[in-house]
């Protein structure tokens, strides 16, 4: 806990954790911002760590103050590898001396891990190399990280020149109950971590075919033939558009440690990842079958990590009993909550290709009213694809600009597949 106003006491990390942890009778999670007597909570969750800023007053926007909370997170990452408590543990005076530095009597000062890297004198403990940390988001998906500090090219002449490329895709969409898409949309990001001494120029060459709405001056016709549809994007103050127009190529000097090169988002058709079918039926008095047949719609190569499927239940409901097929079981777990009201289906990872399929019996309360169709549903998926995007958007060459005899720093390109908001109506 780092206090710089004193107008807030020491019981707040005890009434914080508290009301997280039970929001409202554990009716759902707990708003990034909320106040309890008049101390007002604002947080974000990385890692499985909870990062939070508290005040008496807020003189600046709330949303500003998360966005502050996702700088600092960051710049841990940067410094440390990655985010979590044994990165916290262990790293513990070199964090505090970043908050000294990043905060100056409860003001922002400096967010740029580049200008840090001149007063801060610690040096991170890093993780093991067979460490594997959170690409995006909280939801427990782990795929492969990269535990590296930006201090290991500043301060180690011998330290790896590498960079990274992560192409890391959130898609948001919802079927009908007949099985078809009502609507649909893709948020993506290009993400890089430069670990190269003395911060060289770097060009990136995008898809040729890559079309761009507003753009019109790309001698493309948007929205005719093949080729990979953006809706809109947005680019980093440190990119150069000079030729992106004529050669689809983006140049930059990158800053030290992650930085996002572009946003893009598209509503155009493309082939979701997963395939859900549902029958509901009642089967008895007081009694409900869910059939529910999952199939991946993704190349047999590449393997979804995470998969978590939920779907809510009538609350009269007074016992799940589950069937899957026996031959295709290994790795998967089934459960019912009667706090929540939810069945989950969990795989370890699923195979593109694969088919499988669930019957969830539904015993429900004799003496309850129910409405069958109203209280079984939406399904939600919750999944990770690595080596998989749907959009198409490539990266087809990364050059660094750097005449040196014999410079060939390491180079890698990763996509990144993740569901927002996967919805099926029952």
């Amino acid at each position: 806990m780092r206090d710089y106003l004193s107008d807030v006491g020491p019981e707040s990390t005890e009434t914080f954790f508290r009301r997280v942890r039970f929001w409202e009778d554990g009716a759902g999670e707990a708003p990034p911002i909320f106040s309890v007597e008049g101390t007002h909570y604002m947080y974000i969750k990385q890692g499985g760590v909870y990062l939070v800023a508290t005040t008496r007053e807020l003189p600046a926007s709330p949303a500003l103050i998360v966005e502050f909370l996702s700088r600092i997170a960051k710049i841990v990452q940067d410094y440390c590898g990655g985010l979590n408590e044994d990165v916290l543990r262990t790293n513990f005076l070199l964090v505090y001396e970043l908050l000294d530095e990043i905060v100056d009597f409860g003001f922002p000062q400096n967010t740029s891990t580049e200008v840090l890297k001149r007063y801060v004198l610690n040096t991170p403990v890093l993780a093991p190399k067979k460490m594997r940390s959170l690409v995006a988001g909280d939801g427990g998906l782990l795929v492969p990280g990269v535990a590296k500090s930006v201090m290991d090219i500043t301060r180690d002449s011998k330290g790896r020149e590498e960079v990274f490329v992560d192409i890391v895709e959130q898609i948001s969409i919802t079927f009908n109950s007949s099985g078809n898409v009502s609507s649909s949309e893709i948020h993506g990001s290009i993400q890089m971590r430069s670990f190269l001494k003395g911060n060289p120029d770097i060009k990136v060459a995008l898809n040729d075919d890559l079309q761009i709405a507003g753009r019109g001056d790309s001698g493309y016709m948007y929205g005719g033939g093949v080729g990979v549809y953006l809706d809109d994007c947005n680019f980093a103050e440190a990119v150069r558009l000079d030729t992106f127009d004529a050669d689809r190529t983006i140049a930059m000097t990158p800053p030290d440690g992650e930085f996002v090169v572009m946003n893009y988002r598209t509503t155009r058709d493309y082939l979701p990842p997963f395939r859900i079918t549902t029958a509901l039926e009642e089967i008895g008095p007081s009694r409900a079958e869910l059939l529910v047949k999952l199939r991946a719609e993704f190349p047999p190569k590449n393997l979804a990590a995470g998969f978590v499927l939920t779907c809510p239940v009538p609350k009269s409901a007074v016992k799940v009993s589950f069937e899957l097929d026996k031959k295709k079981a290994h790795g998967q777990k089934t459960d019912h909550s009667e706090s929540t009201g939810e069945i989950k289906w969990t795989f370890n990872k699923i195979k593109g290709g694969e088919e499988h399929t669930l019957a969830a019996r539904i015993s429900l309360d004799p003496k309850a009213e129910v409405n069958l169709r109203r209280e079984t549903g939406p399904i939600n998926l919750k999944f990770t694809i690595p080596s998989y995007n749907v959009s198409r958007l490539q990266v087809k060459y990364l050059q660094i600009l750097k005449e040196e005899k014999g410079y060939n720093p390491y180079r890698w390109v990763r996509y990144i597949t993740q569901s927002n908001s996967y919805v099926v109506r029952v």
